[in-house]
């Protein structure tokens, strides 16, 4: 199903945007709930990990019903659309594109149908969510095509997701959960997933954790979510995160468990330093305190002599207020983001961008002219966002502006679900510190340390991927996964 022409919201400017996570996925097993309402309110929870397009599947037993489409989740669905989803089983998706182009074919949730049994048995329904990125995508792609799937389909779209969708209705004689016992261990890359059949509700995570997935409970049933605020705001307690390399599956009987990789821990640190809401959990480790102990060893491995101390909404003033707590520097608010810009379909006029237009944040004059102004963001990649928010303090009449930020300098491409410049684009690819700082025009800059960042999670180190920050990733890239499948005869026909 399908609502309106498809056309994309696209961010004002989408060189200075942050890095975007690809998804955030959600579930719910509830057959005395409305099971679509609850996924869209866990989606509109979710909303901060996608908003080029949303979608939700249902089934009632009989058959699945998906309805999607581009837009933010309110824009996408309204009382009419939620009122023809019923069922007992429900699956959600935010989008945000890393795979394949943004448009209505690419939203999820997918839909793929297994053909017909040798036995003549009717072939089942599986509807599927991902959030995360495969590295060996065009391995896998060869293998849909080896299978006559494209032929049998019609075309497959350009993501990762449809891919696999795929695979897992390739094989009329085995069950889903058979399927995905074969399928999933041959997965490499990030992924957290929640699927479905018409009777069964499933979540898998790979065996490295990359993406997060928690389960948690309600009175009468289960859900499954991206993060613990998502199944809060629809009133589930959370249980715990599926571990890596775990599949579950949730129907009449029961919950049930099976491993399909042994777990190798390396979850993403960014999560905690930027995309996840700051009143989740991850880990045990609360968002929102992480983000403060960043802000406070900040304040001890770069200290300034300065008046005030503000935040880059939303994400930076966790790590601001704790740069103002051990630094003794006062906490002020001094910019202010629009909360209602979302996405627009309205693009400025190179006139008006001449004009200095500030649609999403804007800075207080009455806080921050004659001040010395520590500001803190939360993390760096091309330098646009931090140039023009120094730009907008000192017009505000700052007489100094110190730069903090939250993560170490990000050096190295994301693989594994969120939208990053190339190594070529990034600013601390080819500048050293001091370099950065007379490029974005502060008076002085200073990163977070790795070992602080680590301890704001109190995770162990060996058990979070730092890839952007060090290069040390989990899995093979999908550079060495092409180069090695081009090493390798094509397949036959």
């Amino acid at each position: 199903m399908r609502r309106g022409d498809g056309h994309l919201n696209q961010d004002l400017d989408p060189d200075n945007r942050r890095p975007q996570d690809h998804c955030g996925v959600f579930g719910v097993w509830a057959p005395d709930e409305d099971v679509a309402k609850l996924t869209y309110f866990g989606l509109y929870a979710l909303q901060h990990r996608g908003q080029e397009a949303a979608g939700i599947a249902v089934s009632d037993g009989q058959g699945i019903l998906v309805f999607k489409d581009v837009g933010l989740v309110a824009q996408v669905f309204d009382e009419k659309i939620l009122a023809g989803l019923r069922g007992h089983i429900a699956i959600g998706h935010t989008r945000y594109s890393t795979t394949g182009a943004s448009s209505w074919e690419n939203a999820q949730p997918t839909l793929s149908e297994t053909p017909p049994g040798l036995d003549g048995a009717a072939g089942a329904s599986v509807a599927l969510a991902h959030n995360g990125n495969l590295v060996n995508t065009a391995q896998l792609r060869r293998e849909v095509e080896a299978l006559g799937l494209t032929q049998h389909r019609g075309p497959i779209s350009t993501t990762d997701t449809a891919v696999v969708s795929a695979l897992l209705s390739a094989y009329p004689d085995l069950s889903v959960t058979e399927a995905a016992m074969r399928l999933l261990p041959r997965l490499e890359g990030a992924f957290s997933f929640v699927f479905m059949d018409q009777d069964t509700l499933y979540a898998a995570r790979d065996a490295h954790g990359v993406r997060p997935l928690i389960l948690g409970r309600l009175e009468r049933g289960w859900a499954i979510a991206s993060e613990t605020a998502a199944l809060e705001t629809i009133g589930a307690s959370a249980v715990r995160e599926i571990e890596p390399g775990e599949l579950l599956a949730i129907d009449d009987h029961g919950l049930r468990s099976l491993r399909f990789a042994n777990p190798k821990p390396r979850g993403c640190l960014v999560e905690y330093v930027y995309f996840s809401r700051p009143d989740s959990v991850i880990s045990g480790r609360n968002v929102y305190a992480s983000r403060v102990a960043l802000g406070q060893a900040l304040a001890r491995e770069h200290p300034a002599d300065a008046d005030i101390v503000i935040g880059v909404p939303e994400s930076g003033i966790p790590a601001a207020i704790g740069y103002a707590q051990e630094s003794g520097i006062p906490y002020s608010v001094g910019l202010i983001k629009n909360s209602y810009i979302g996405r627009t379909f309205i693009q400025p006029t190179q006139s008006i961008r001449q004009l200095g237009v500030r649609l999403k944040l804007n800075a207080i004059r009455e806080i921050i002219q004659g001040k010395r102004v520590v500001v803190v963001d939360d993390s760096l990649i091309r330098g646009n966002t931090l140039r023009s928010i120094v730009r907008m303090i000192r017009a505000a009449g700052a007489i100094e502006v110190h730069a903090r930020i939250s993560s170490p300098p990000i050096k190295w491409p994301c693989f594994y679900g969120i939208d990053m410049a190339s190594k070529a684009e990034f600013i601390s690819t080819g500048l050293d510190v001091d370099g950065v700082r007379r490029a974005v025009g502060a008076d002085s800059l200073g990163h977070v340390s790795m070992d602080g960042l680590v301890r704001a999670t109190e995770q162990p180190e060996s058990r979070l991927c730092r890839a952007c920050f060090d290069g040390d990733y989990p899995t093979a890239t999908p550079e060495q996964r092409l180069s090695e499948l081009e090493r390798v005869a094509p397949t036959p026909s």
